[in-house]
């Protein structure tokens, strides 16, 4: 018996037009907030912390069933394909604790 999923979506996003460190906060709060909001995720910038235009966010969810934490994934995967920055590299994994 399984129990549970956590989803991991790790993910760089470049925002052409910040051009200050105190820009790019307001993007990554806003980021962030609306993430968590949709997929209901906890997430953390973990790299690029001082550039300007580009950052490295990893989110994870957990969840009862392998299906919905794919669903989670891919609802993320999509908002952030659809916004005005650019998602430059991305990867994603799905464990649980029977691994």
């Amino acid at each position: 018996m399984a129990t549970g999923f956590i989803g991991i979506y790790s993910f760089e996003l470049l925002f052409p037009e910040s051009h200050s460190l105190k820009e790019k906060r307001m993007h990554l709060r806003s980021v962030k907030a609306q993430l968590t909001r949709r997929v209901a995720c906890s997430i953390a910038e973990v790299d690029h912390h001082e550039v300007w235009q580009r950052t490295r966010l990893t989110l994870a969810c957990v969840t009862r069933e392998a299906g919905e934490a794919h669903r989670l994934l891919d609802e993320a995967e999509r908002w952030l394909a659809g916004q005005d920055f650019d998602l430059i590299a991305h990867e994603r994994d799905l464990v649980t604790l029977d691994d």
